[in-house]
């Protein structure tokens, strides 16, 4: 699950980003209203968490424009105005939720679920991806190949359910660094490369069935096809 953080306090953006990267969320944080529109206008998220008083731009007019772009993904105000006008404006002019500073971590996870749920997107409570005999169960943060359990790293387990949520599509590699490492892919480096090999180390090695396959010069997709055809290469 992505979720766009648009917060100018330095410390409750980091303190949201970490919280959520720990609970499994991929956090996109910004700390202006241009750069978070410039965000949402451009990419895809399951859930928007857009601060009020932000210093260039009004959160409020930011997401009433969101709006009026027919762009439909849940937005979550978070902010330190607690008057009832103020909450009802923000509700009114397309918020779905409203959630007053200072606040309780758990709940603002407990509110970001049940945005997830009413917008009928997967409920992260009882997700589970599979492709083949590869199963994973993002609440209980397991990963099963047939009978046999997979350990697998954070950041793994973060990979890989990318993979998932995104299978049979060929992502290239700054895809996959944006989305999964919240960073500009450099070409020099192979920080992306080496993780998709430690990873098939642990999902794939060891099995008949190949599920992560290199395209060459695009990228990597997983699929349970056979499709050992000249443009893949699942060679390390």
């Amino acid at each position: 699950m992505k979720v766009l953080l648009v917060e100018d306090e330095i410390k409750l953006g980091e303190y949201i980003k970490k919280g959520l990267t720990e609970a499994g969320f991929v956090i996109e944080h910004h700390t202006t209203g241009l750069d978070g529109y410039h965000a949402l206008m451009t990419d895809e998220y399951s859930v928007v968490l857009m601060d009020v008083m932000l210093p260039d731009i009004s959160g409020f007019e930011l997401i009433r424009n969101y709006r009026a772009a027919g762009k439909q993904t849940p937005v979550l105000f978070l902010t330190a105005k607690d008057e009832l006008r103020d909450r009802v404006k923000g509700i009114e002019i397309g918020g779905d939720d409203y959630l007053t500073k200072p606040f309780a971590f758990a709940e603002l996870i407990v509110r970001i679920k049940s945005l997830l749920r009413r917008a009928n997107q997967a409920d992260y409570n009882s997700t589970i991806l599979q492709i083949a005999d590869l199963q994973m169960d993002i609440a209980k943060r397991t990963v099963h190949r047939g009978d046999t359990a997979i350990k697998l790293t954070a950041k793994e387990f973060a990979l890989l359910q990318f993979l998932l949520e995104r299978r049979g599509e060929v992502l290239p590699r700054s895809v996959i660094a944006s989305q999964v490492w919240d960073m500009n892919f450099d070409s020099d480096t192979n920080v992306i490369d080496v993780a998709i090999r430690r990873l098939r180390l642990k999902i794939d090695d060891d099995y008949e069935t190949k599920l992560i396959h290199t395209v060459r010069g695009m990228g990597y997709r997983l699929d349970a096809a056979d499709t050992a055809i000249a443009e893949t290469d699942n060679a390390r």
